[in-house]
């Protein structure tokens, strides 16, 4: 990374992230960061599209009009990706993938936002959140038996009060999760395959240590999972220290929380259906937050159309931002080395 603090953060490197990336370095915005957990860019299309795959900027019968500076066309899933990675090239836009986001939150006295993640926090002055809705949380290497499913969360959905819970986990997510199940009145216990925590804010660390310390939840630590076992209706867990131990759920915070989740936590409303509120310049609730890309599709959505996503958040946050940037001295320079391009 180039910075700790930049103008746009950008989580999630498809065709909604990459657009506005783009669209800020045409615009003259120079601290530019796309964040994706994923190994590198547009990993929807690197794993769902077949080798030479038919790549139409026209979807499914839908016309649709470039609105901004990137000249997408027909092409093929390599050609497709080749582009992508020019663009990304020629503007040296900062990346770090293989970064999972834990938290994104707004400080309102410096006017920007704190992105944390397992390995390091930065700020940015504006946030694009642009993660596909495939997203999934990890799942642990064992079976997990069909007949528990009822009985096995990864999030805190379903959780009724007064319960035996296992939270599964040694990062921020299973923390919380913990602390906040205990509030609730339920017997929790927290497990983590280490010996120690070493991805916990200072505050979390605090209250899990205090917590356990009352007996308000345990801490069952340096201990792994071995499976899962259905006992007349309840989940057995087997540990690998040769114990067992009977629950009446078990959550796991294993990594890869749900793009519904991740948008809960980071303050962004959502309708009736999971979806993220936001006006025709993809903005959310929380200043200078937006969305794009599938996340903002109600139905399906192209890439073309993802890539306009781009154009629009970008105009907007020049106007919210207030701040000036040095469009036409950035346009020129960028037009010049890219002939082809409006």
């Amino acid at each position: 990374m180039n910075t700790d603090k930049y103008d746009i953060a950008i989580i999630g490197g498809g065709p909604g992230g990459i657009g506005t990336a783009i669209e800020a370095a045409v615009h003259g915005i120079e601290n530019i960061i796309i964040i994706d957990k994923a190994d590198n860019h547009s990993s929807t299309i690197r794993k769902f599209y077949k080798d030479n795959k038919r790549v139409d900027k026209d979807w499914k019968g839908q016309t649709i009009h470039i609105e901004g500076n990137i000249p997408f066309m027909d092409g093929t899933k390599e050609s497709t990706l080749d582009f992508f990675d020019q663009l990304l090239d020629e503007e040296k836009i900062d990346t770090a993938f293989n970064t999972e986001v834990e938290s994104i939150v707004r400080n309102e006295e410096e006017d920007c936002f704190l992105i944390t993640t397992a390995t390091q926090s930065f700020k940015a002055k504006g946030v694009v959140i642009a993660i596909g809705k495939m997203g999934k949380p990890n799942m642990p290497n064992y079976k997990i038996p069909p007949s528990l499913k009822e009985f096995v969360n990864f999030n805190l959905d379903k959780c009724s009060l007064g319960e035996k819970i296992l939270v599964v986990g040694g990062g921020n997510s299973a923390a919380e999760y913990a602390y906040q199940l205990a509030d609730e009145g339920n017997n929790v216990t927290l497990v983590y395959r280490k010996n120690e925590f070493s991805r916990l804010n200072v505050e979390n660390e605090v209250i899990l240590k205090q917590y356990n310390g009352q007996e308000k939840l345990r801490l069952r630590m340096n201990t792994d999972i071995k499976s899962l076992e259905n006992e007349h209706g309840k989940v057995k867990v087997n540990f690998d220290d040769g114990y067992h131990t009977i629950y009446d759920r078990v959550i796991y915070a294993i990594g890869g929380t749900t793009p519904v989740d991740f948008l809960k936590k980071c303050g962004i409303e959502l309708d009736e259906t999971g979806s993220p509120i936001y006006d025709e310049h993809y903005r959310t609730n929380v200043h200078c937050m937006y969305v794009a890309g599938d996340i903002a599709f109600n139905t399906g959505g192209s890439i073309a159309a993802a890539l306009n996503h781009g154009y629009h958040i970008v105009n907007s946050f020049l106007r919210r931002s207030g701040k000036i940037y040095a469009y036409t001295d950035k346009v020129a320079e960028f037009l010049q080395k890219n002939p082809t391009f409006k």
